[in-house]
């Protein structure tokens, strides 16, 4: 199931330029009707259902409904964003049914990792026509 706004619960972002869903989404699917200030998908049957409209929606106002083979028909799912990692709630469509699992989003802290440590920089282009990948092992040489 596609990705849908829940209009009540959306800002528009505080009309800002782009909204948080419009950044995000890999598909730019979502956009911003300028004269309501709420976000909607333009193109629902072009949807990946890659959640990430919805866990970067800072009002939680962006849904996406699993397919029955994964969810029980009914349910809902709801991320909620911390600064280490996402609880993900999934309310059953008993509504009573409740499960949560926390999940990290990173291991390292933010901007801590560099990319080429170890690793020389090419001198000169022929360096691509060589097999291997630049984040590969070393090569013997």
């Amino acid at each position: 199931m596609p990705s849908f706004v829940i209009v009540e619960k959306c800002d528009g972002c505080k009309a800002l330029d782009r909204t948080a869903c419009q950044y995000i989404c890999p598909n730019d699917l979502m956009i911003l009707d300028h004269e309501k200030m709420k976000a909607y998908n333009q193109e629902p049957e072009q949807c990946w259902e890659c959640f990430n409209c919805v866990k970067i929606c800072p009002q939680q106002a962006i849904e996406v409904r699993h397919y029955a083979d994964i969810m029980p028909l009914g349910s809902s799912t709801f991320p909620l964003r911390g600064t280490d990692n996402i609880m993900w709630t999934i309310k059953f469509r008993d509504q009573k049914t409740v499960k949560r699992f926390k999940f990290p989003i990173r291991t390292t802290a933010e901007g801590s990792i560099d990319v080429f440590k170890g690793k020389t920089m090419p001198s000169d282009l022929s360096g691509l026509k060589k097999p291997g990948f630049f984040t590969g092992p070393a090569r013997e040489k």
